[in-house]
């Protein structure tokens, strides 16, 4: 993810920070620390177990991503910031029930997951990764998606396109075009919103090696 103009990204290593508490042996655990958003510090563990829920599909409705570490920090990032917002704003909230469905087909998914890495994830970390997801989706919903409109005059304007368009099948009907533009402004704003909390914050990352 290259930051927006203006935000302050400093690539530093940051001292390492107890996790855990004690491993065997009486050892105590510390863990290499990923990046700093606003001060909210979040782990290499933080990372790999949001690559690992992305790798396996883990929410409902998509399909597996294979980020590097990299790429995957860039989307907690991202999360991060929204999440900061919405506790700031008291905007968004999870219907239990909706929770207890997601999140059942969500460790179904995991338990049929073909990677290793998702014997790393521990219990209940499956159902808080998507409680996450879905609060962010519904403080979306709130705070950029209620503002998206698309005129009817747009509308007319994208099926003329489509059906002037070369090797054009079927003629798609009126209110699937208008989801489809929807959506796609939907996802811009979004990506509008995260760039300008960006520029705004102060985002710091140490250095990382895939895996």
């Amino acid at each position: 993810m290259k930051p927006a103009p203006g935000v302050t990204i400093l690539l530093v290593l940051l001292f390492l920070s107890p996790a855990a508490g004690h491993a065997a042996g009486g050892y105590r655990v510390y863990e290499s620390t990923a990046a700093s958003v606003n001060g909210e510090v979040l782990f290499v563990s933080d990372v790999a177990r949001e690559a690992c829920f992305l790798r396996c599909a883990a929410m409902p409705g998509t399909e597996g991503e294979i980020l590097s570490l990299r790429e995957a920090r860039d989307r907690l990032i991202l999360d991060t910031l929204a999440l900061q917002e919405q506790r700031k704003l008291l905007l968004g909230a999870v219907d239990n029930a909706t929770l207890d469905g997601y999140a059942r087909e969500a460790e179904s998914r995991m338990a049929a997951c073909p990677s290793p890495c998702k014997r790393e994830i521990l219990p209940g970390e499956t159902r808080e990764w998507i409680r996450r997801k879905l609060l962010l989706r519904d403080f979306y919903d709130r705070r950029v998606a209620v503002f998206v409109e698309v005129k009817d005059d747009d509308v007319r304007k994208e099926l003329a396109r489509r059906s002037s368009a070369p090797g054009n099948g079927a003629k798609p009907a009126r209110e699937q075009v208008r989801d489809e533009m929807v959506a796609a402004r939907v996802a811009q704003e979004i990506r509008n919103w995260q760039s300008r909390a960006a520029s705004k914050s102060r985002i710091i990352l140490s250095p990382m090696e895939d895996r």
